[in-house]
């Protein structure tokens, strides 16, 4: 395995500005690249790269030239919206990325499933998350064999016919939020439709993700890390689901966290052995959201806990022999 990142939390910096950054880590050795969505693009410029194969090579030399790879190229976006503009929109930043990680040859790329409406009629997206009363049973119904599907089946063939593995990062608000919700895409589309594993997105929902990644065997394409704090208090008060402002911060029943800061370095430890038994050899890619630090201090406190337990550990064969 190796240690990598999500850049846009350098979003602020171009290229140049971001490798002086990631140059500050040196355990670092792969970028996940925001490519449009929410992530941006301030660090790629697609249309250009694509346009010119030259610059293209230009620029994965580059960072080769910084000791660095791309584990993936990133376009989170809702390409089943039910504002039709909205779903053209990151449907064409989907396909755009798609070709451009067959251009760079980067094998992944990671996105959000998204969410329709619960209906044709529906102007904003409708995230269901109990079948009674029955309305909302046919209205998830409708929204896997009408619009997730469909949409789903066409994109998986995109990326395949492109030799590109999809990676969906579960995450509640989207109709992929679980591993069950992700494995009944899989099922339904295709063997290139994997996920993007971020235990932070898990963790607060209740599931224990050595298990997770034990039934997602075969299926996991990317790995992101990050953690989450569990506000016991606020939870035997309200339950982990959560509207607050992420500003409220001491209101909130949970909260992101750099690695080590919501989960011990032994759960990260039994985490990144579950991936190896899976068969998982790729990116661990770092994402900082942490509101509690800076992001020097957030990076310094995930590398530092993952360098030990990801670039120090013994290979598989050496310990469960």
């Amino acid at each position: 395995m190796k240690l990598g990142l999500f850049t846009p939390v350098f979003g602020s910096l171009n290229l140049e500005g971001l490798l002086s950054e990631v140059a500050r880590y040196p355990e670092i050795t792969a970028l996940e690249i925001g490519c449009g969505g929410w992530p941006g693009s301030s660090h790629i410029d697609p249309e250009a790269l694509l346009a010119n194969p030259a610059a293209a090579r230009e620029y994965r030399s580059r960072l080769a030239d910084a000791g660095l790879s791309i584990s993936a190229l990133s376009c989170h976006g809702n390409p089943v919206h039910p504002d039709a503009a909205i779903a053209a929109r990151d449907h064409a930043t989907f396909e755009r990325t798609v070709q451009l990680a067959q251009a760079l040859e980067v094998p992944v790329v990671v996105t959000f499933s998204g969410c329709p409406g619960g209906s044709a009629a529906d102007a904003t997206p409708n995230w269901i998350t109990t079948s009674w009363p029955p309305e909302y049973l046919q209205s998830l119904e409708w929204q896997w064999n009408e619009r997730l599907i469909p949409y789903w089946k066409k994109a998986e063939k995109l990326a395949s016919d492109a030799g590109i593995k999809i990676a969906l990062e579960a995450h509640p608000g989207f109709c992929v939020y679980n591993t069950e919700t992700l494995l009944r895409l899989r099922a339904a589309t295709g063997p290139s439709l994997g996920i993007n594993l971020d235990p932070s997105h898990l963790w607060w929902q209740g599931m224990e993700i050595p298990t997770v990644i034990s039934t997602l065997k075969g299926s996991i394409f990317h790995v992101h890390a990050k953690d989450v704090f569990h506000n016991r208090s606020m939870i035997a008060r309200n339950g982990v689901l959560d509207t607050k402002s992420y500003r409220e911060m001491d209101q909130r029943s949970w909260l992101f966290r750099s690695v080590g800061w919501g989960h011990s370095e032994s759960e990260w430890k039994h985490i990144v052995s579950s991936l190896r038994l899976a068969g998982y050899d790729y990116a661990i890619s770092i994402e900082h959201e942490d509101a509690l630090m800076s992001i020097h201090e957030g990076l310094s406190s995930a590398v530092g806990l993952l360098s030990r337990v990801v670039l120090k550990a013994p290979a598989v064969d050496a310990w469960w022999t």
